[in-house]
């Protein structure tokens, strides 16, 4: 009997983990889900400089000119023509988001109201070029 009752206290002493580790894999989805990812254009951009620039935040469709006049988007070199398809994709996924293009200073200002104009003709109203501070 009394080893019985021996196996019964030991039972009684381990301890649950599972609530735990359930509130620790919720929190872990819960950083991935509210964590904000860097996005870039793709090439480095030597902006021209603005005493007035203001820092934009929720700027999630970024647009670069080289100084080639390539356009870049997500990594990708596209063409002009190609401008309005791609933001018109990227501004589905995020209807809130702005569009900054990042041109250099060298590049021609045909190309920047090109891809002004394609941004404005894909839906999006917010439309800014980077520069530096």
């Amino acid at each position: 009997m009394k080893h019985l009752q021996n196996l019964v206290e030991e039972e009684e002493a381990t301890i649950d983990m599972t609530p735990m580790l359930d509130v620790v894999f919720i929190m872990l989805i819960f950083f991935i889900v509210t964590a904000s990812f860097v996005k870039e254009s793709g090439i480095d951009v030597n902006r021209p400089d603005a005493p007035t620039a203001v820092k934009k935040d929720r700027a999630n469709i970024l647009i670069g000119i080289s100084d080639k006049n390539e356009i870049w988007i997500n990594k990708r070199q596209i063409d002009v023509r190609a401008v309005q398809a791609n933001v018109e994709r990227l501004h589905a996924e995020n209807p809130q988001g702005s569009v900054v293009i990042q041109a250099d200073r060298k590049s021609t200002t045909e190309f920047l109201i090109k891809v002004m104009d394609a941004s404005r003709a894909a839906g999006v109203s917010d439309v800014s070029i980077a520069a530096q501070e």
